[in-house]
């Protein structure tokens, strides 16, 4: 059975895939008794399961061209044509809306940028919100297998920065055996086998865990989902409006670590894998994301705490202060994942305080990002950490000028090959978003506008337009061209500006 869906080209998969997660919002809204929508979502699940067995029909037995390039145009393709199938059921049922709307709603959560047209109170159901959050996690499992099948046998999406010793010097070419054997709906097969039962055995955990501390059944789900695909989607406008409190907050904290890097959850990425907590310790992604954690926090929590004493006196400040300094830890977390959920402790430490917190902090977390190869966008801390580590090292060499640095050979290479195929991305992802604001510009928006709009979609983080901006920004007040520029910023920042630019390779064409 297995070995037949390998087979099936990547499209018949992937609108299968999509026609079985309407079940899913319609088995809840036909047991909360909204048949409407029930019967909208049953009905286009079939009509696309109806439309993914046409397809596989038609196509099976034709030799399908296994090239880089149809790899990732197929990448590409699924962020651009899918969310047009899984926006249908949602214009059905919100009736009073523009399929455009409806589109870009999906391409949001489909890119787990989490950000929603749809944002008035009582405009969506339950059902609608499950649906979005359905979407996101599938976006998220997406993301995970394509990183593997996809961008790594091409040294892309981050993994260029450690990829070393290549039998050829094209990128397109240099694949290991499996990958250089088997098709690329194989290698999605294979590589989906191993990683969607982790992937959905903890959203299960996390689902019981906030259950345990109070949250709803259905409002549990969505926040766990949106957790693993750090999409930040909330029918309660994240985790501060529902009911699981520091207890719900602390839990997912805790889940939050698996977009920081991909060693956390598949064991074949390194010495141990997830049973060896020396391996996570020797992680450069991991060690950097706790230096972040630990760090911004502490600065923020002592500029608050003068703020609270100059304002309120030392005896007020100090009940205060265990929320405030807790509010500061998780809103850093969820923002370097690219989640954006700010903790219930967040307004409180600054009503606490009387001050603001610099919105350049969150700006800045969501552009470093998560791991390589996870579910949080961003320009990843590999990346960040390959800068940092050749900064150090010319630094020390203005000392030193015949210094000679240790470490090994891999921290030798990130020093420097790797270093500079991290600046080259920093480059592309630059000039991209000068172009995007440009775009935003041309609609009518600000700067102050424009910049938090683009650093939103070229980040994933869909909730940093409610905090970064001096006053939230409405996504449902944006005109058509500005949600048609978000549109490509969400799906270009998904992707991964380097991989975009490959498409377009001379060489990755001449294959």
């Amino acid at each position: 059975m297995s070995a037949g869906l390998a087979r099936l080209p990547l499209a018949v998969l992937l609108i299968g895939t999509g026609a079985l997660a309407m079940l899913v919002p319609a088995v809840h809204a036909l047991a909360l008794g909204e048949m409407r929508t029930a019967q909208v979502f049953g009905a286009d699940a079939a009509l696309g399961l109806l439309l993914a067995l046409l397809l596989g029909l038609a196509l099976a037995g034709r030799a399908m061209p296994d090239e880089p390039r149809r790899h990732l145009a197929g990448l590409l393709a699924l962020f651009v044509a899918l969310p047009l199938m899984l926006a249908m059921p949602f214009r059905q049922v919100v009736g009073n809306t523009t399929l455009l709307n409806a589109y870009v709603e999906m391409v949001s959560c489909l890119t787990t940028t989490g950000a929603t047209l749809f944002d008035q109170p009582g405009r969506l159901t339950m059902p609608l919100h499950l649906w979005r959050a359905t979407v996101g996690w599938l976006g998220g499992l997406f993301i995970l297998v394509g990183a593997v099948a996809v961008l790594e046998p091409m040294a892309l999406g981050g993994f260029e920065v450690r990829r070393r010793n290549r039998a050829t010097t094209d990128p397109a070419v240099a694949f290991t055996q499996f990958t250089d054997r088997a098709s690329l709906s194989e290698r999605v097969a294979a590589h989906l086998r191993r990683l969607l039962p982790v992937y959905g055995g903890l959203t299960l955990v996390l689902w019981a865990g906030l259950r345990l501390t109070g949250e709803a059944p259905a409002v549990a789900l969505i926040h766990a989902m949106s957790t693993l695909a750090t999409s930040g989607i909330s029918p309660e406008g994240g985790l501060a409006g529902g009911g699981a409190g520091i207890g719900g907050e602390a839990i997912v904290a805790l889940f939050l670590i698996f977009g920081i890097s991909r060693l956390t959850f598949e064991t074949d990425r390194g010495p141990g894998g997830l049973a060896s907590l020396r391996a996570l310790g020797r992680d450069t992604e991991i060690r950097l994301a706790t230096a972040l954690a630990l760090i911004v926090p502490a600065v923020l929590f002592l500029r608050h705490f003068v703020g609270a004493y100059q304002v309120e006196g030392l005896d007020i400040s100090l009940r205060d202060a265990p929320g405030a300094l807790w509010g500061a830890v998780f809103t850093v977390l969820s923002f370097l994942t690219t989640t954006g959920w700010a903790s219930a402790g967040w307004e409180t430490s600054q009503a606490w305080s009387g001050l603001d917190t610099p919105a350049l902090i969150l700006v800045g977390l969501a552009l470093i990002g998560g791991g390589v190869a996870t579910t949080a966008g961003g320009a990843k801390l590999l990346r960040v950490a390959a800068l940092y580590n050749h900064g150090r090292r010319e630094l020390g060499r203005l000392v030193y000028p015949h210094m000679v640095a240790g470490a090994g050979g891999e921290a030798r290479h990130l020093r420097r090959q790797g270093a500079y195929m991290a600046w080259l991305f920093f480059m592309l992802m630059a000039v991209s978003a000068a172009g995007l604001m440009a775009a935003f510009a041309l609609t009518g928006l600000d700067f102050a506008e424009a910049l938090v709009l683009t650093i939103s979609g070229l980040t994933t983080t869909g909730p940093l337009a409610s905090y970064a901006a001096a006053e939230p920004i409405s996504f449902a007040s944006l005109g058509t061209g500005a949600k048609a520029v978000l549109t490509v910023a969400m799906i270009l920042g998904r992707i991964d500006t380097l991989a975009i630019v490959a498409l377009f390779s001379p060489a990755l064409w001449r294959r």
